[in-house]
């Protein structure tokens, strides 16, 4: 029976990547990839040689029925992003579902993912949490932020470095400058950083020192 396998691989310390993982990916007769360079990087770092199929943002439609047809005829298919769990906050999302539509067992195996490490080293609440991934880049956005100002729960957002500033800046028309947040850079990095402090503080440090590397945005909800 054909089946789909979503393998985690690792967020920074190639060393985070599991022993599990590494053994699928050398049975796996199929690798979807994000990004076949940045797979194939990954691989012959761990002395696997696979061929990898691209699907992205910019085929995945284009390409999901293909891909199905692919899954169905082989016995192992295999679905990696470029860092992280595969779905989320990308496109592997689209094939698991079609998967499912199509009656293809779909497994996910455990391994990294950047929200979990940061929200817990975060300090702040982590019972109960939202994640919201990346914000909408227009339209929506300040309708959410607005909403999300009430939330009582820990908030979690994805973030890119030049958008870190002017999402903090919106942030503050909708939540008070007092909020206590955590900016999260290069997760399992060399550069592994958390700025805790206020809404108002992160502002004021960001605007002097240009984030680089991946984000973790952490919101403390609102107290009741």
């Amino acid at each position: 029976m054909s089946k789909l396998i979503l393998v985690p691989t690792p967020i920074g310390n190639l060393e985070d990547i599991t022993l599990r993982a590494i053994r699928i990916l050398k049975e796996s007769e199929i690798i979807f990839s994000e990004d076949t360079r940045v797979t194939k990087k990954l691989l012959d770092h761990f002395g696997i040689s696979k061929k990898c199929l691209p699907f992205h943002a910019h085929n995945e439609h284009r390409f999901l029925d293909k891909s199905i047809e692919l899954i169905r005829n082989s016995q192992s298919a295999v679905l990696v992003s470029d860092a992280g769990t595969p779905g989320i906050s990308d496109p592997g999302f689209l094939l698991v579902r079609a998967c499912i539509q199509n009656d293809i067992e779909v497994e996910c195996l455990p391994g990294p993912t950047a929200f979990v490490p940061a929200l817990v080293a975060s300090g702040f609440p982590s019972d109960k949490f939202v994640f919201e991934g990346f914000l909408p880049h227009k339209k929506g956005r300040q309708t959410r932020l607005n909403l999300l100002s009430q939330e009582n729960r820990t908030i979690i957002f994805y973030e890119s470095p030049h958008r870190l500033v002017k999402t903090l800046e919106q942030m503050a028309e909708h939540f008070e400058l007092s909020r206590e947040i955590c900016v999260v850079r290069e997760i399992s990095k060399i550069y592994e950083t958390y700025h805790r402090g206020t809404l108002e503080d992160n502002i004021n440090y960001f605007r002097q020192h240009a984030p680089k590397g991946e984000i973790v945005l952490i919101v403390k909800g609102q107290e009741d």
